[in-house]
């Protein structure tokens, strides 16, 4: 039984990822920032199906506090499965966004992707074996009007973990990040009504969570070993 981190585990999309991964027979750490009683009921249900979960919260942002979380999560066994899950949004035009918009984007996508990833580097690597995907975006492939900060993060994000495949490469560790596009979330029902989901998208649905987390746990899997430096799109053949 490997032990599988998703940050951002409470959206819809991080639950899914975190039973799924629990499917494939992982002990799996629901992370949260702000809904800790949130992470420990969809902990409390992975369990209750069979499968092994606990639930932690920390601010990936905060460096140290992050440092002091995975350091407990550590001494227990390695991570040797890491998704990269957490994110935040705070559209806004570039002429109208302000100072703080932009940082709390990249502050949470990128600081939050180091924070989280480098301390758990070396442990992994100790293993020789490693899973590391980066849930990233088709608004860092194809860029959105608003969204010049999350497009920034995401595309960083991609390139971060595409440099970070080839240091880890020969150490039986893989780097991929998965690139979702229109997927069904409260949020996502929101931004666009169901004459702009088929506009926009050639399938003329949205994609599920479900969708998206089958992906990531085929690249966190023994099958999937030869599989680095990628960022798959899921998006209903949006390009």
């Amino acid at each position: 039984m490997k032990h599988a981190l998703v940050t951002g585990g409470t959206g819809d999309i991080g639950t899914a990822i975190c039973r799924e991964l629990a499917r494939a027979g992982h002990h799996v750490v629901v992370h949260t920032h702000r809904r800790p009683e949130l992470a420990q009921e969809i902990a409390a249900k992975i369990r209750e199906g069979g499968g092994s979960a606990e639930a932690v919260a920390f601010d990936v942002v905060d460096a140290a506090a992050t440092g002091a979380a995975l350091e407990q999560l550590l001494a227990r066994a390695p991570i040797q499965i890491l998704v990269n899950n957490a994110g935040t949004t705070a559209d806004a035009p570039l002429a109208g966004m302000s100072q703080q918009q932009w940082r709390s984007v990249i502050d949470v996508v990128l600081n939050g992707f180091f924070n989280v990833t480098q301390p758990l580097l070396l442990p992994m690597i100790r293993t020789r074996w490693g899973r590391i995907v980066n849930i990233a975006s088709v608004s860092a492939l194809a860029g959105n009007r608003g969204q010049a900060n999350y497009a920034a993060a995401k595309a960083g994000l991609i390139a971060a973990g595409k440099s970070l495949a080839i240091e880890v490469a020969r150490r039986g560790v893989t780097v991929n990040s998965v690139a979702p596009g229109i997927i069904a979330t409260p949020m996502t029902e929101a931004a666009f009504d169901a004459a702009a989901i088929k506009r926009l998208v050639p399938m003329q649905r949205a994609g599920t969570a479900q969708e998206v987390a089958q992906l990531v746990a085929f690249l966190a899997s023994e099958a999937a070993g030869y599989i680095s430096g990628q960022c798959v799109s899921i998006n209903g053949a949006i390009y």
